[in-house]
C-alpha cells in the first residue's frame, strides 16, 4: 500500500521530470526557457516570503505549456493554448486548490490588471500583449466583479506580478531541487 509520503514524492518527482524533459523550450516569445520563466517566478515568490503552497504556485503555474505538443508560434497563428486550463485539469488531481486555484486565474489576473490599472498594460512584453488578445483582452465590469469574489484572487494577483517579472535573462536563481520542498510541502496542504 502507497503512502500519503510516498504519493507525494512520486508527484514532485512527476513535476521535476516534466521540467528536466520539456522545460528547456522557449517560452513563448521572450527571452526565456520554460524552466528560467518557473525558477524566476518561484525565486520571487520566495523572496517575498510568499507561504510554500503560492511558491510552488509560482514555479508549476505556467506547467501547461509543457503538456501540449502545439507549435512554438501557436500564438502567431492564433492558437491560445489555454495553458491556464490545462494545467489546472492536471494539477486539480494532484496538488490542493490553494495551489490550484492561482495557477488557473493567473491569465485571468493579467485581464483583470489590464482592466483596473492603466498602467499595467504598458509593461506588458509584447507575447504578453499579444496572448493578451487570444485571452480576451482587458475584462468586463462584470467578470471583475466576478474575479474579486473567487477564493485565492489575491493569491493570483501575486502570482501574475511574479509572472510578469520572470523574464530575466541570466538571472541566477536555485534549481528545481531547491524547490521541490515547496511541491512537498503543498502537497501536504489541508487547503
Amino acid at each position: 500500500m502507497t503512502t500519503e509520503a510516498e504519493n507525494n514524492h512520486s508527484t514532485t518527482d512527476e513535476v521535476l521530470r516534466l521540467f528536466r524533459e520539456r522545460g528547456g523550450s522557449q517560452y513563448g516569445g521572450e527571452v526565456v526557457t520554460q524552466l528560467e520563466h518557473a525558477l524566476q517566478a518561484a525565486t520571487f515568490a520566495e523572496r517575498e516570503t510568499a507561504t510554500p503552497a503560492l511558491i510552488a504556485a509560482a514555479l508549476i503555474h505556467d506547467v501547461g505549456h509543457l503538456l501540449h505538443d502545439l507549435p512554438q508560434d501557436a500564438p502567431d497563428q492564433g492558437i491560445d493554448d489555454q495553458h491556464e486550463t490545462r494545467a489546472a485539469v492536471w494539477l486539480a488531481s494532484r496538488f490542493p486548490p490553494v495551489v490550484v486555484a492561482p495557477v488557473a486565474m493567473h491569465v485571468a489576473a493579467k485581464r483583470y490588471l489590464c482592466a483596473i490599472d492603466a498602467d499595467y498594460l504598458g509593461q506588458l512584453s509584447q507575447p504578453s500583449i499579444q496572448s493578451l488578445a487570444l485571452q480576451g483582452g482587458p475584462m468586463t465590469r462584470d467578470e471583475i466583479d466576478c474575479f474579486e469574489s473567487r477564493p485565492y484572487f489575491q493569491d493570483a494577483l501575486r502570482l501574475r506580478r511574479w509572472d510578469d517579472a520572470a523574464k530575466v535573462v541570466g538571472m541566477v536563481t536555485p534549481g528545481l531541487e531547491h524547490f521541490a520542498r515547496y511541491l512537498d510541502r503543498a502537497l501536504e496542504s489541508e487547503e
